[in-house]
């Protein structure tokens, strides 16, 4: 018997990694002599690199980049066993680097972004994933375009300030010194959301509150980021401004879809780069999950990614979560086979994370049990 264990990360509980091992090791109780294949899962959000550098046996390497307002940080990220690079723009630029107070995008930078990517493309990575959520950036990936090589000029041909505010004032953009190796990379970013980079829709008016921006920042770095665009269209770049996802972390999405990368889904991103078909092949189960399951997993979450594969090869799917929200019994209609919380009764919230291991494995012995019933019959 063979079973896939694809499972994302418990929030504030447990890695991918952590949750498929408890998984293994509740069945394993029952079911000693099947064989598991757990291929740890993300959504392109946090977790991400995580996820596949546990899947994939890849390494881990650091990095002193600058924050989103400049200060030293180690960020983190993975070289796969193929040479790959796989990083989260978090690790640089993330809202978790600030405190509430300093959340500014007016002056946050993407700069830390393009330093990650130069000291991959310098360690030889050719294929590059990259997940972008997490920003507390509005700055249109111009730092990330400067940590690459390219120069944005004022009308005096002055290096333009980092932050979201400064792009207002750009006048000309120089591409010349842009990272060579950059050519000659795969760029594929994965990114969940399909917002254009301007208007009511854009990176400023659905995600600049999150960072710190009121409805005046938000008019002022929606305008100083249509400005900023339309230099750039206007120089004879690509005009990417409605492309679907360019909306992302505050723009970053643009500047990417300029440097040639993909934006596609994190979800079939990463099951793509795990190797998951493969694992999915002559499986008898697939047990799938994250921490919470409820009518929005159909979303681009982990569970319902696995499950829309898993159909394809015919393997019944099983999903875990810690709690199940609103809308979670209808996902049976989808194709779930079953579906199971594992909290066993109501205690504080740190006690319950930290439970979490203990409760994956008491409930998937009781899964397995109940599935060796089944085949018995």
């Amino acid at each position: 018997m063979k079973i896939v264990i694809a499972l994302d990360s418990f929030k504030e509980s447990l890695t991918a990694a952590a949750a498929c091992d408890a998984v293994v090791r509740g069945f394993r109780a029952v079911l000693p002599q099947a064989v598991y294949h757990c291929v740890p899962m993300a959504d392109g959000g946090e977790g991400t690199t995580a996820a596949l550098v546990a899947a994939r046996g890849g390494k881990w390497r650091d990095v002193l980049v600058q924050d989103p307002l400049g200060r030293p940080v180690t960020a983190r990220y993975g070289r796969l066993p193929d040479g790959s690079a796989v990083m989260e723009m978090a690790e640089a630029a993330g809202l978790h680097l600030l405190a509430p107070v300093e959340r500014d995008p007016h002056l946050t930078s993407t700069f830390g972004v393009g330093e990650m990517l130069r000291h991959a493309l310098d360690g030889g990575a050719r294929h590059i994933i990259l997940g972008i959520g997490g920003s507390a950036t509005n700055d249109g990936g111009a730092g990330m375009l400067q940590a690459l090589g390219v120069r944005l000029l004022d009308e005096k041909g002055s290096e333009l300030p980092r932050g979201g505010a400064a792009l207002s004032r750009l006048a000309r953009a120089d591409f010349s010194g842009l990272l060579p190796t950059l050519r000659d990379c795969t760029l594929q970013v994965a990114c969940d959301v399909n917002n254009p980079l301007c208007g009511e829709r854009g990176a400023s008016a659905i995600f600049g509150p999150q960072k710190g921006a009121d409805a005046a920042a938000v008019a002022e770095l929606d305008a100083a980021l249509a400005h900023y665009a339309a230099v750039l269209t206007a120089a004879g770049l690509p005009d990417k401004r409605e492309t679907p996802g360019t909306g992302a972390a505050g723009g970053l999405g643009y500047a990417l879809a300029l440097l040639g990368a993909e934006l596609t889904s994190g979800i079939s991103l990463v099951m793509q780069a795990a190797g998951l078909a493969d694992a999915l092949r002559n499986a008898d189960l697939v047990i799938t999950g994250e921490g919470r399951i409820d009518g929005q997993t159909r979303l681009g979450k982990v569970p319902f990614g696995v499950l829309q594969l898993a159909q394809t090869q015919g393997v019944p799917v099983i999903a875990l979560a810690g709690v199940l929200g609103a809308g979670a019994e209808t996902l049976t209609d989808d194709g779930f086979t079953a579906i199971f919380p594992s909290i066993a009764a109501l205690a504080p919230l740190a006690d319950t994370l930290a439970q979490g291991a203990a409760n994956l494995e008491r409930t998937t012995r009781q899964i397995a049990a109940v599935w060796q019933l089944g085949r018995r019959g």
